[in-house]
C-alpha cells in the first residue's frame, strides 16, 4: 500500500539504525524513545536495583550506540537491543554475587493495592535468590511476557534451555513464596501455584507501568 502524498512514512527500527550507523544524528535517540521503557522494565526486574538497573541500562545503550553498524538483521531490533542489555545486566550481576542485595520497590504515581504490593515485593526478592540464568529467563517469560522462541533468541540459548531454566526457577519460587498460599497458622500446603506465583509477577508489572 502506497503512503498519501504528503505523507511522510516514520522509519521502522530497523531504517532507523541503518539511518544511525549512516550517520543520522537523531536516529539513535528515537529508537530509544520507542523502546526505553521496556528495556528499563527488564533491566530494573534483572537487577533488583535501581541505581545498578540504571547503569547497566546506560552501558547498554552506549554499547548499542556504537555497534550499530555490526546489526545484520538477523533478528528484530528489538530483541537486538534486550540481547545488549540482558548481558549487561548479567554482566553486573556476576560482578556482584560476593555482595548483598536488597531489591527496591518501583515507584508509581498511582500506588497498587497493598496486598499487590507485598506480592511484587515478595515475588521480586524471591527473584533476586535465583541462578543468574534461572532468573534473566523468568524475567522475560514470566515477568515482561516473551515468548519462549523470543527469550532463547534474546539470551542466545535453545528454547529447551530456556524452559529448563523457567522451570527450575518456577519450582524453586514455589518453595519460597510458600506463604502465598498458605499465610501463617493455616497449615496448608507448602507451595504455591504457578497462578499465584503469576499474579506476584503481574502485580510487579503493573507497578513498573510495564
Amino acid at each position: 500500500m502506497e503512503a498519501e502524498p504528503g505523507v511522510r512514512q516514520t522509519p521502522d527500527d530497523t531504517a532507523l539504525l541503518h539511518a544511525h550507523a549512516a550517520g543520522d544524528p537523531y536516529a539513535f535517540a528515537e529508537i530509544v524513545r520507542r523502546h526505553r521503557d521496556r528495556l528499563w522494565a527488564v533491566a530494573l526486574r534483572t537487577l533488583g536495583d535501581r541505581e545498578e538497573a540504571a547503569d547497566a541500562l546506560q552501558d547498554a545503550l552506549l554499547s548499542a550506540f556504537r555497534a550499530a553498524g555490526s546489526f545484520r538483521g538477523d533478528s528484530a531490533v528489538t530483541t537486538w537491543l534486550h540481547r545488549i542489555v540482558v548481558n549487561a545486566c548479567l554482566d553486573r550481576m556476576r560482578r556482584r554475587q560476593s555482595r548483598p542485595t536488597v531489591p527496591l520497590p518501583e515507584t508509581d504515581v498511582t500506588p497498587a493495592p497493598a496486598t499487590d504490593r507485598d506480592t511484587a515485593m515478595d515475588v521480586q526478592h524471591a527473584l533476586q535468590q535465583l541462578a543468574v540464568d534461572q532468573r534473566s529467563a523468568l524475567v522475560l517469560v514470566d515477568v515482561q511476557g516473551y515468548s519462549v522462541a523470543e527469550a532463547a533468541v534474546i539470551l542466545g540459548v535453545a528454547e529447551g534451555t530456556i524452559k529448563s531454566r523457567c522451570a527450575r526457577g518456577r519450582a524453586r519460587l514455589a518453595v519460597m513464596l510458600g506463604h502465598l498460599r498458605n499465610p501463617v497458622g493455616t497449615g496448608g500446603v507448602p507451595s504455591p501455584s504457578s497462578a499465584e506465583t503469576a499474579t506476584g509477577a503481574a502485580a510487579i508489572r503493573k507497578e513498573g507501568g510495564s
